[in-house]
């Protein structure tokens, strides 16, 4: 699988909000914005591949503003740039491929290490992952940005679970009918003990273990309020 720049392909930007997604710049006691030194930014995209299969693509970059290293510069200077593809096999969320390009280093030696990435092949992102990528590519063993990249994109194959499921729907692949009752616990089993929320001992959990129905979440509720859509919907509207 070929990790494609983002300079190529089709362009995704136009779906999506590209809003900054930081709060306004801070200010000294004068009211002046402070100097701006550093930005790292992270992107991760989930695209449907095939019913059973996900591709994450993920980048890092690291940038310094014009000037600050070489003076005469007018230009932002990108100091770390990598790209990540990871081919993921749905459900089982088992990595069958993997890519690493690096666009932009310090060090001439720095690209020797992305064919160590490859090991990636035959894990699966979901439980105990973390663990893994840093047994695997912590310190010494990998590249401290792409292993950052790597266990910032885990969780965006997660999250993409019910979207795979609403995509295979809509393209006529599975039905949209009411799941099993196991079925429906295994998919959200894969978020226990994430957060706060999902704690084992939650009373969220309590409620789900108990069989009811997992409301909208707040972000669909308020959405179809806006759409002028009744909220008790919602499964209906995702799913047809």
């Amino acid at each position: 699988m070929r990790v494609v720049s983002a300079q190529s392909g089709p362009d995704a930007a136009s779906l999506f909000d590209d809003a900054s997604i930081l709060p306004a710049d801070p200010v000294d006691e004068s009211g002046e914005p402070l100097e701006v030194i550093h930005d790292r930014e992270y992107r991760v995209r989930a695209y449907r591949k095939a019913a059973d299969r996900l591709v994450l693509r993920g980048a890092v970059r690291d940038q310094k503003p014009p000037g600050l290293y070489l003076d005469i510069d007018p230009d932002p200077l990108t100091i770390h740039h990598m790209q990540l593809d990871l081919e993921v096999a749905m459900p089982s969320f088992e990595i069958v491929d993997a890519a690493v390009e690096f666009l932009s280093h310090p060090n001439r030696e720095c690209p020797q290490i992305v064919e160590r990435y490859r090991e990636l092949i035959g894990l699966s992102i979901a439980r105990g992952f973390t663990h893994e990528v840093r047994e695997l590519f912590g310190g010494p063993r990998g590249c401290t940005h792409t292993t950052a990249l790597l266990q910032a994109m885990a969780p965006v194959a997660i999250q993409s679970m019910w979207s795979m499921r609403a995509a295979n729907v809509r393209s006529g692949v599975t039905s949209g009918g009411t799941q099993l009752p196991e079925q429906a616990q295994a998919m959200w089993r894969m978020n226990l003990n994430t957060c706060h929320v999902w704690a084992e001992d939650s009373d969220w959990v309590a409620s789900l273990q108990a069989g009811e129905e997992m409301p909208p979440p707040v972000f669909v509720e308020e959405r179809m309020v806006s759409l002028g859509l009744k909220p008790d919907d919602w499964r209906r509207r995702m799913m047809s």
